[in-house]
């Protein structure tokens, strides 16, 4: 099987070679900073929130699955803030900036917007 020429990472002044993605240190360091889900307010009344949407929003309800009937959907497992503040934001709590989602589709959504992948 054929290597694949290593690139540089995308970190904006990063020189270290990569086979894909950011380095490991800047992997590391853009966890760090982004903090632990309790710091950014993913609590005990995120979860409760959280859950009761999930019950009445079963499918996901990305751009990508929308145009999809529910039943072809994937079914939904995360809450997704769609200003992507979080529950911190001044719209944490408010419905109308939830979309619900499934796994793979909130952590592309996630690593998009926090990454830039």
């Amino acid at each position: 099987m054929p290597r694949r020429a290593k690139q540089v990472c995308p970190t904006p002044g990063c020189p270290n070679l990569t086979p894909a993605g950011r380095c490991p240190p800047c992997l590391a360091q853009a966890r760090t900073d982004r903090g632990t889900p309790h710091s950014r307010g993913y609590d005990r009344r995120w979860r409760a929130a959280s859950e009761r949407y999930l019950q009445d929003h079963p499918y996901c309800e990305c751009d990508e699955c929308e145009t999809l009937p529910p039943l072809q959907r994937d079914p939904a497992t995360e809450v997704d803030h769609i200003d992507g503040l979080g529950p911190l934001g001044p719209r944490g709590y408010d419905p109308a900036n939830w979309q619900a989602m499934s796994k793979r589709h909130h952590s592309r959504k996630t690593a998009r917007d926090t990454f830039g992948h």
